[in-house]
């Protein structure tokens, strides 16, 4: 970190300009609180009464199925593609990435497609055995509960296995190699040694699976799972009460924090796997026999086909039959909205990432550094409490400016924030910026202090110095950052839903609207595009990660796996 004696007025604007961005996101927490201690308490009264614990139960119901879910898969793939030598093996390793690029509400929209009465599972299972009707058979209704938690366990397991693999490709094999050498199995090594090792990094997997389960609304809602995200987006529009909303919203931000809780908790024994230092070996893998060997191909790529090729390849039937859509005027509109919406958003995310990032590499004390760490966590917060957090302070500021303007120079601006789509590009900024900052927040700290104090030596100021030297080295990481943060961005359902304007559609809303009409062929087409716009980050990501711990493993390797 760089330390300068004194700050000069350069450096004192980053200051102020970072805290009052951080401000600018802490702002819808804010007005959430206020919120809601503002209704009248029966409201509140009749929330506890009815939909509170319903929903509180269901919510903590499909939290458990999906840890359980996406913890066994991640961590179990991680360990095969990472420690196992088998046919296929190095596909599969950032293959297994591949389902992150799906939304679960486009997933849930699949299966119900393909396991619903209508479609053709249960009619294929009809002309085999002859069964008329549905009381002849049982089969698994996928509206559901459980239907919700196998399509969020299909498509989240990733954020596992990502954390997993690193953890495991990280472990010292000097370690294992002990660990064998004193008589332990390979099943053993796993139970025993590395999945303990590799606890820290299946907690930070867990919760961010959790996180992405909690702010849900589209799967939930197709398959009628009252969850606490749905309830808010039912009270708030269904019920015309946005301060039971709030409230709503406020019982789950309780819910954020102690998964935040959690994985602070998971990583404060970060340091307890990671060796550290040049001697450090990396670990070795097993040769598999043949039927081991088939049965860990089997086990990597059964969760690729649930989760992406079996959606994949009935949205590319699906959309086929539609592709006089792809140049209708309708659909390149909402090719428009969604690509200008995401490519704002995530330009603004990453110039004050970079803001954030680089005023506190000027100066680390003070309220600054707590004020951008509060103002990273929007992540965490679903999609419907961001909504509701922006939308009184904008509107009131919509209707306070409009009052104003009609009165002094009889111009009526109407809701030039709300209706301009501003307060989405607000929501996404707040929800992403904790993606971005992230990563940019890391490439400066691979930048040498060395490099600032030669340019500030030179007579560069600090902005001088962001621009025309750190800002070439990170070209990489920003062009990474804004990658991720436009995906996300056009996936983006809650917020998008609650806050855009009127009579404006983008790619989710659309899916989301026909798929709630069961009009599941006019769904397909922006799907797929969601689909395909996801896929070039995540492969980005799956396979940079994956070269960045390649050159670091060994080619040394044990025998059978016994």
């Amino acid at each position: 970190m760089l330390r300068t004696p004194s700050l000069t007025f350069v450096d004192r604007f980053w200051q102020v300009a970072a805290l009052l961005i951080a401000s600018l996101v802490l702002l819808p927490l804010g007005a959430i609180v206020v919120i809601a201690f503002t209704p009248a308490t029966e409201v509140w009264v009749h929330l506890l009464r009815t939909v509170l614990p319903g929903a509180t139960q269901t919510t903590l119901l499909l939290m458990l199925g999906v840890g359980l879910t996406t913890g066994v898969t991640g961590v179990l793939t991680a360990w095969l593609v990472t420690m196992c030598n088998f046919p296929g093996r190095r596909i599969l390793d950032w293959a297994l990435l591949v389902p992150l690029a799906v939304p679960t509400y486009i997933v849930a929209f699949a299966y119900v497609e393909i396991l619903d009465y209508t479609g053709p599972v249960q009619s294929l299972i009809r002309d085999v055995f002859g069964f008329k009707t549905s009381r002849d058979y049982w089969f698994p209704e996928i509206r559901s509960l459980g239907g919700a938690i196998f399509v969020m366990g299909a498509v989240l397991y990733p954020y596992v296995y990502l954390t997993t693999r690193a953890s495991f490709l990280i472990q010292s094999a000097s370690t294992l190699d002990v660990s064998r050498t004193l008589g332990a199995s390979p099943y053993g090594l796993f139970f025993r040694i590395a999945l303990p090792l590799a606890r820290p990094a299946i907690a930070i997997g867990v919760s961010l699976a959790l996180m992405e389960c909690l702010n849900d609304i589209g799967a939930v809602t197709f398959f009628g799972v009252k969850t606490l995200t749905f309830s808010v987006y039912d009270t708030w529009l269904n019920r015309s009460s946005l301060g039971g909303a709030a409230q709503l919203a406020l019982a789950m931000l309780l819910m954020v924090f102690l998964l935040l809780w959690l994985e602070r908790f998971g990583r404060r024994k970060q340091r307890f796997d990671s060796g550290g230092g040049s001697k450090q070996r990396p670990p070795t893998r097993f040769n598999l026999n043949a039927w081991q060997a088939a049965l860990a191909l089997l086990l990597c790529l059964t969760p690729i086909i649930v989760g992406f090729i079996v959606p994949g390849l009935l949205l590319a039937d699906r959309a086929s039959r539609r592709l006089d859509d792809l140049f209708s005027d309708g659909f390149l509109q909402t090719v428009w909205n969604s690509f200008s919406l995401a490519a704002v958003a995530a330009l603004l995310t990453v110039v004050i990432s970079v803001s954030l990032a680089y005023a506190l590499r000027l100066n680390s004390k003070g309220p600054l550094k707590t004020a951008v760490r509060l103002a990273s966590i929007g992540y965490a917060i679903p999609g419907t409490v961001l909504a509701i957090g922006i939308l009184i302070p904008l509107a009131n500021f919509d209707n306070f400016l409009d009052a104003r303007m009609e009165s002094w120079f009889n111009i009526n601006t109407g809701l030039l924030l709300l209706g301009s789509g501003t307060g989405l590009v607000y929501a996404y900024v707040v929800r992403f910026l904790a993606v971005s900052y992230g990563q940019v927040e890391g490439g400066f700290g691979r930048i040498t202090p060395h490099l600032d104090m030669a340019s500030r030596t030179l007579g560069r100021n600090s902005g001088q110095t962001l621009t025309q030297v750190h800002l070439p080295i990170l070209k990489p990481v920003l062009l990474s950052a804004a990658l991720l943060s436009f995906v996300d961005c056009m996936k983006e359902l809650p917020a998008t839903i609650l806050l855009r304007p009127f009579n404006f559609e983008t790619l989710a809303t659309t899916v989301f609207e026909a798929a709630s009409r069961e009009a599941f062929e006019e769904a397909a087409l922006p799907s797929l595009a969601i689909v395909l716009v996801g896929l070039i980050p995540v492969i980005y990501l799956a396979r940079s990660s994956a070269s960045s711990f390649r050159t670091k493993l060994s080619t040394r390797q044990v025998g059978p796996a016994t």
